[in-house]
């Protein structure tokens, strides 16, 4: 103790300059000591995890403890060579305190940048719609939040009332802002866009007779493409204060993209009903751009004044291929009509043929008729006991959700499957009971 004793009051008896080299010398040895370990340790164990946020918040961090450290040791050495009590290092003191809070500051805030979207991924329901960008928007408030608080505590440690400032610049903020009043709105909307989340980037809506694919969500606009290729930009302002319909969140499952296929035909009053709808059924089924669950649907809608109109229920994987798919499906319902006898009542030319060849196609068509019965007979039945369990699983998950100890990530996985499961019952009784 006595050596160490004696090595202090050395040191403390050196010249000025001496004392500012050891200082110096004494803080870059540190500032290695604290390189080593953020290189050795702490790096080594950034790289042996599986994350990759802790990698990318490896550098922006250590850089600016690197420059804490070196700014410590500096004001430690000025405290020494020229005293706690002298007037110069005194007035530094603020100034240091100030640098140290805008460091801490800049770690949180790169901290808050990186961690962000990792906390919101990990305990977002992977199910449910996300408007993209919105974490950029929740990112930049959490941060501006931190700089202002960092701010207001270095002016105050230089005697700077950071509030003052802001009350002197009053009246020219409000000119500011009645200026700026719109701009201001759509970036309010845009957060609640990011809130209320009713859409993300690729999802096809439709907004005040405008619909499209969205290409972009900013924090003044939003930006569709229509089918004819034109780009709409609608504010945030109108596209909040307005009614969006979601075509490709249809199914209620969270399944983006997928959009249902709904189609109107109609056919004569002589036509029979089973022999109509297991016709197109089969079409639908042959379709190669129409999915196989949910399965495709044909109903009985309406006795209309001149024709029976029959609706046809199905799915596309990929909404870009819906027309696609209803530009299959008319072509091939317009010649398989043809064949089978089916009579479409719209105003066509008629070819007059012999009576034996008339009576030949009466005779095909019937036994079409009949087997198409047979057929219908069986689809029906189908359709029946799955609309049956369907309805029986409905309150089984109602019963499941009633219960107030269910963890969050079981409710969520019931709660879609019910609206799953409500979409595919909406499907079944759109057309009613035939």
């Amino acid at each position: 103790m006595s050596q160490v004793g004696n090595a202090i009051d050395w040191l403390n008896d050196l010249d000025a300059w001496a004392q500012w080299i050891v200082g110096i010398v004494s803080t870059l040895i540190v500032l290695g000591i604290v390189r080593l370990f953020m290189k050795k340790v702490v790096l080594d164990f950034v790289r042996k995890t599986e994350a990759s946020w802790d990698d990318k918040l490896y550098t922006p961090v250590s850089k600016r403890t690197y420059i804490f450290t070196f700014l410590l040791g500096i004001q430690f050495t000025m405290n020494w060579v020229l005293g706690s009590d002298d007037s110069f290092a005194k007035s530094m003191t603020p100034f240091f305190d100030a640098t140290y809070i805008i460091i801490s500051s800049s770690i949180l805030s790169v901290s808050l940048m990186i961690m962000v979207p990792v906390i919101m991924d990990k305990f977002s329901d992977p199910s449910s719609v996300t408007v993209s960008g919105s974490n950029s928007l929740i990112i930049f408030i959490f941060r501006a939040a931190v700089w202002f608080g960092g701010l207001y505590l270095a002016l105050s440690e230089l005697g700077i009332e950071l509030f003052g400032v802001l009350a002197s610049l009053a009246v020219f903020s409000l000119i500011i802002g009645l200026a700026m009043q719109q701009t201001l709105g759509n970036i309010v909307n845009s957060f609640m866009l990011a809130l209320d989340q009713p859409f993300e980037v690729g999802d096809r809506i439709e907004v005040e007779g405008k619909m499209g694919s969205v290409v972009s969500v900013g924090i003044l606009s939003t930006k569709i493409l229509t089918h004819e290729e034109n780009l709409v930009v609608i504010p945030n302002n109108s596209l909040v204060n307005s009614t969006v319909i979601n075509h490709a969140r249809g199914g209620g499952d969270g399944v983006g993209r997928r959009i249902s296929l709904v189609q109107d035909i109609g056919v004569s009053y002589d036509e029979d009903i089973s022999h109509v709808k297991y016709t197109t059924l089969q079409l639908m089924r042959d379709c190669p751009y129409v999915i196989k669950k949910p399965e495709p649907r044909v109903l009985l809608i309406e006795l209309g004044d001149f024709a029976k109109i029959f609706r046809m229920y199905g799915w596309v994987e990929d909404y870009s291929d819906e027309y696609v798919a209803r530009d299959w499906l008319l072509k091939n319902i317009d010649e398989r009509f043809k064949s089978e006898g089916i009579e479409i009542p719209f105003p066509t030319s008629v070819e007059i043929s012999g009576k034996a060849s008339a009576a030949f196609n009466k005779t095909r068509k019937n036994v079409s008729i009949r087997k198409a019965r047979m057929q219908m007979v069986k689809e029906d039945k189908q359709l029946n006991k799955e609309r049956a369990a369907a309805k029986e699983e409905i309150e089984i998950i109602n019963e499941k959700l009633a219960d107030p100890d269910l963890d969050k990530k079981t409710r969520n996985l019931l709660e879609e499957d019910l609206r799953e499961l409500n979409s595919l019952l909406s499907m079944f009784e759109a057309g009613g009971d035939d």
